[in-house]
Order: structure tokens, then C-alpha cells, then sequence
């Protein structure tokens, strides 16, 4: 039933069990677990597997330093109720001042153990922890950074056993928080998406990570681990872009660990009295939020949310049919094509079915090749679209659903080389973005409703970077850049703001610029694949070019790399629905990617692959 896991040092190292989940029951009858024995040293696991189980063992009598060390990193990996074996390897000064639930400190694999330093004297010694970090965790927020060098270290002292007598070592000095490699970080951890609003009823999605199970400090089960995240507000670099309707100091009702819909799923949501007086509106708003922020943790998905005051009395209840309301993307008209340009510079469509060119869906000047066309986007009701001509010179936006004709560019570029003119467009929910990669003049331009003059928006934090492309998330409070310098790519993620002076006219910026693949040395491509996800094509240094799933924050996706494909240049997905195939554009041509299968080729000629978005 053991799992392997990693080990330290040398000589005897300490033990912890691993099992399934479904082997704890047969725990229950145990009266005890072994505590002595020789055990031998072993390596990590790789990958995490959530339907395993770390269960601590406490510190055996005699133990020697490096046992110990090995006993405390191991507790930390599990599920021990406030951590209570993990603080027997330390003194009861360092047990009172370690606060695990404080940060965790991601690296690649589990702490590597280095040698021990004889302290001041024979009572003590230390021993340095190293490895590669790659993230930190602060209040549920994941916070990914390139890869870098991590140093620690355990100070341990020798003083009395519990009984008085002997002399035993502990741990006096540990990191702050908890250490975990990135499979055990996996195991223990699940990304939820909270959400909030934006302007209007739109609402943005605000990752954070909670514990799989049962929170260790809290003893809150996922979905009340979720609410509580929810209450605490936005995390810091989403916070001066949405809005909360909890009032301050709303928390679950005093010893709620636990939210459980009932056989109706129909879920109760006790609050505390910072709540209970709130409106109706401003009830319906909190509801909204709870049911959009449970809606991929709970299965079956919970149909109704009730609040409820402090003392139980109902404050309002919400349907998830009305939640969903407020949804940033739903579907549209044409939920299964699949838009591209095809080998004669025409805007045409495949359906997802289909392997086939339909030449009738596309109407007006971009389905009739008047223009020839190298990138095109198409507005979220499916109505519209956005195409640049192929020498990247010229912007043109069109009806597609009827025979208009064809009006004056809105953008043109007047770099010398078309690899040096516009990107490809891109839609949020209203907007349309391109940028102008002329060296001379770059920039980052909207045209509000897609339409009119194109405004320049600034972007803070570029540091001399080109924008090689962009994508719009469908609430436009997020944009994602494909950026490049010094002959080196990377993909960063930035925070648009609207402000509007006392004319009412609207300024947008795009600020706080974070990595959102710092493990990839080079990005190829990237497009929107859920509220908080992108699918990203690239490669780690040393690696091949991968097409995977990346979480916003930079952590990646439990779904991970997908089946290889060469070359590829451009890929597409959907933002609204999961079940859509992915679309990318190969050596084989433009294919397609459907759940649970291969790579299949939809059209042997084909470029800029879109959805509407």
C-alpha cells in the first residue's frame, strides 16, 4: 500500500505511511501503528495522486537528528489535524511560533537534506534544506516564479524527554509555513476559482488554492474552505479591478466547518451578524457569488443557495439558473464552428463535426475574398468579425452574417515589415484589441464596441518588450500578452483598468504585469481556456515544444501536457465550455483536439484558427 517517498540524509530515516483513501477505514479498528524498526530510504513519487493519503508518525524515543528532520518534513505532507505530529518534532517554543497555515513555499521535489553542522556545542546541530523553487502560496494565492534556488535550514537541540528523563533531539528553529514539493503540493491541494464583480453584473474568475480535504488548521471541509477564501475578498493583484458585496468581517457562523447541500441540493449557508442586515439585492449578489465559486467544486452541482442570519432565519435564496446569469461567457450562436483562414486568404468556417470547408457561413467582404486575409477574430454574439489583411497592414471589421459591403480600415500600421505590423485581433465582451508592432511607433490599441477611433492604451511594466500578440479574457478585466525580447518570448498576464474622468470619457491601462508561464523559456502561442486557464504552446529550456494548460496564476493545470504535435503555430479554444475541442494549426494542417482522444486533422490548409473571441 506504500507509496515512495523521498529520502534524506543518511543512515535510518524516519517513516511515514502512505495510503489510499480507501484503505483509511480499514484503519479505524488499529489499535496502534508500529513506532520502531528500520525502514529504508526511498525516492518521492512523481505526479500526485489526490486518492493517496500521508499519515504522520510521531517522533520514536531515541531518535536521532536526522530522523527527526525526515519525520518533520514528512508530517508536513500530510493531513494531521492541526499539524499535532508535525509540532512533536519540535521544542514547545518552536511549536508555538510555527504557523503553517502562514505560506507554503512550492519547490520542483521534496527539500533536499544537506549535511549537518555540529552547533555550539554537542546539544545542537543543523541541518541546511535546499531545492528549486518555483512558487509561493500566500492566503490561498499562488504566486508562480521562475525557477530559482531555495535555502533553508533546521536548527535541532538536544533537551529532556516528555518525561523529564533521557535527553532527546528536536527541532528548535524550521522555515515558516509549510515546504512541500510540487507532487505533495498537488496531492494536498485543489485550485478553486472565486469569483467577483467586475463593472456592471459581469463577474471575473479569482483563483486561489484550498486543501483537497479537510483543512488541517481550520477542520473546514472544501466547499466551507472555498466560502471563507470567498469572504476574505480578492486576492491582492485582482483587488482594484472588481468589487465585493460581503460586508467587512463576513465569515461563516462560529463552528461552521462544513457545507453539505441537502437531498434536494439545495445548500444552507450559515453567516455571521456582519451579514445578517443586508438587503435583498446585496443578498442576491453574495448568493450569486457562492454558487458561481461552488459550481466546479460540488458534485451534484448544488441547484439553490440559502443564506442565512446569525441566528438561522433565512436571508435570501438564489438558483443557480440565476447565478449563472452573471456568467462572463455563455454560449454563442454558433457554439460549434470553428472559424480560420483557409489557403486563398478567406475567412471560412469547419464545424466541429465536419472536415470540410463551409464556404456560405461567412458572409459579407471577408467570406467573398475580396480581401486576402492573415488573422481574423470574431465578436462574442457571433455577429461580427475582426480581420487583418495578410501583410499585417490594415485592420477591417465586418458584418458576417450579411452581405454589407466592405468600409475603411479602422487601424493601419506603417511598419516596413509585415512581421513588424498588427497582430492578430481579439474581442473581450465588447471591446476589440490589436496591437502595432512597428519599432518605431508600438503600441496597444482598443476600439470601444469595435468600432471608431482606436485608443492607445497604455502598458505599464513592458520593460522595453514587444507585444507579439495578445488575448482578451471574455470579462476584459484580464489580457494576456505574448511578449518578446532580446530574441526570448514569454507570456504575462496584465490587469486592465477603466477609469473615467468627469467628462465621462474612459481611460484603460493595462498594469501589474505577472508571468504566467515562468517555467517555459519560450511561448509560441496561448488563447483562453476556461475563466482562470489558457492553453499555452511552448517549450521548458533544454524541452520540446508542448501544448498544455496553464492556470493563470502560473501554476499549471491537473490536466497538464496534452498529446504532442509538431510545430504548431497557433492553437484556439473555448472559454465557455470544456467539451469543445481544442483547435490548433500544425505540419498536418489545422486539426483539432476532442476530450479524450488523438490529435485529427480538420483541413489540410488553414491558419488563424478562432472562436468567437
Amino acid at each position: 500500500m506504500g507509496a515512495e517517498r523521498r529520502g534524506y540524509g543518511r543512515g535510518r530515516a524516519a517513516r511515514a505511511f502512505v495510503l489510499p483513501v480507501c484503505a483509511l477505514m480499514l484503519l479505524a479498528g488499529c489499535a496502534s501503528m508500529p513506532d520502531s524498526g528500520d525502514v529504508e530510504q526511498v525516492k518521492a513519487t512523481k505526479g500526485a495522486d489526490s486518492q493517496v493519503r500521508v499519515l504522520a508518525v510521531p517522533p520514536r524515543e531515541g531518535a536521532v537528528p536526522e530522523e527527526i528532520v525526515v519525520g518533520f518534513l514528512e508530517a508536513m505532507t500530510s493531513d494531521d489535524p492541526t499539524f499535532a505530529t508535525a509540532r512533536k518534532y519540535l521544542t514547545k517554543h518552536a511549536a508555538k511560533e510555527w504557523k503553517p497555515e502562514q505560506l507554503t513555499t512550492v519547490l520542483t521535489e521534496a527539500p533536499d537534506l544537506g549535511p549537518a553542522a555540529s552547533g555550539e556545542n554537542e546539544n545542537s546541530r543543523s541541518y541546511p534544506l535546499s531545492g528549486e523553487l518555483i512558487a509561493t502560496v500566500d492566503r490561498h494565492a499562488y504566486q508562480a516564479v521562475a525557477p530559482t534556488q531555495y535555502s533553508g535550514g533546521l536548527r535541532l537541540v538536544r533537551q529532556s524527554g516528555p518525561d523529564g528523563k533521557g535527553k532527546e533531539w528536536r527541532i528548535d528553529s524550521a522555515p515558516q509555513g509549510l515546504v512541500l514539493g510540487e507532487s505533495d503540493f498537488q496531492r494536498n491541494y485543489v485550485s478553486v476559482n472565486k469569483y467577483y464583480f467586475a463593472s456592471g453584473q459581469s463577474v471575473v474568475a479569482d483563483p486561489v488554492y484550498i486543501r483537497q480535504r479537510q483543512d488541517p488548521v481550520t477542520r473546514m471541509d472544501p466547499a466551507a474552505q472555498a466560502v471563507s477564501a470567498l469572504f476574505d475578498g480578492p486576492t491582492n493583484w485582482l483587488r482594484p479591478a472588481v468589487g465585493s458585496p460581503f460586508p467587512a468581517g463576513t465569515a461563516l457562523r462560529k463552528g461552521t466547518t462544513s457545507l453539505t447541500p441537502d437531498d434536494q441540493n439545495v445548500l444552507k449557508v450559515p453567516l455571521n451578524g456582519k451579514a445578517s442586515n443586508v438587503g435583498r439585492t446585496a443578498c442576491q449578489r453574495m448568493a450569486t457569488l457562492v454558487l458561481l465559486t461552488l459550481r466546479e467544486l460540488t458534485s451534484p452541482r448544488v441547484e439553490q443557495a440559502q443564506l442565512q442570519r446569525a441566528d438561522g432565519s433565512p436571508l435570501c435564496v438564489l438558483s443557480a439558473d440565476q447565478a449563472e446569469a452573471s456568467a462572463p461567457v455563455r454560449a454563442s450562436a454558433s457554439p460549434d464552428n470553428v472559424y480560420f483562414v483557409d489557403g486563398n486568404g478567406r475567412m471560412s468556417v469547419v464545424g466541429a463535426e465536419a472536415k470540410t470547408v463551409d464556404k456560405t457561413t461567412v458572409r459579407g467582404p471577408f467570406g467573398t475574398g475580396e480581401l486576402r486575409l492573415g488573422t481574423v477574430a470574431v465578436a462574442r454574439n457571433a455577429q461580427r468579425a475582426a480581420a487583418v489583411t495578410n501583410d499585417g497592414q490594415h485592420l477591417y471589421t465586418s458584418s458576417i452574417m450579411s452581405d454589407e459591403e466592405l468600409a475603411a480600415p479602422l487601424v493601419n500600421s506603417a511598419a516596413r515589415k509585415p512581421e513588424d505590423r498588427l497582430s492578430a485581433p481579439s474581442w473581450d465582451r465588447n471591446d476589440l484589441w490589436v496591437a502595432d508592432r512597428d519599432p518605431a511607433r508600438p503600441k496597444l490599441m482598443r476600439l470601444a464596441g469595435g468600432k471608431g477611433d482606436p485608443q492607445t492604451v497604455e502598458v505599464d511594466g513592458l520593460d522595453g518588450a514587444r507585444i507579439e500578440s495578445l488575448r482578451v479574457s471574455a470579462d476584459g478585466v484580464r489580457i494576456a500578452l505574448l511578449l518578446s525580447k532580446d530574441g526570448r518570448s514569454s507570456l504575462k498576464i496584465g490587469r486592465i483598468e477603466r477609469h473615467a474622468n468627469a467628462e465621462g470619457a474612459v481611460t484603460v491601462s493595462v498594469v501589474e504585469l505577472q508571468s504566467a508561464a515562468p517555467r517555459l523559456e519560450s511561448v509560441t502561442a496561448v488563447s483562453w481556456a476556461g475563466p482562470s486557464r489558457l492553453v499555452v504552446v511552448g517549450k521548458e529550456a533544454g524541452g520540446v515544444q508542448q501544448v498544455r494548460y496553464i492556470a493563470t496564476d502560473g501554476s499549471l493545470s491537473p490536466v497538464g501536457g496534452l498529446p504532442g504535435l509538431n510545430k504548431v503555430t497557433a492553437v484556439a479554444a473555448t472559454e465557455d465550455h470544456e467539451e469543445r475541442p481544442l483547435v490548433a494549426v500544425s505540419d498536418d494542417g489545422l486539426v483539432r483536439l476532442a476530450p479524450s482522444a488523438n490529435w485529427q486533422t480538420m483541413i489540410d490548409k488553414g491558419s488563424s484558427p478562432v472562436y468567437p473571441g
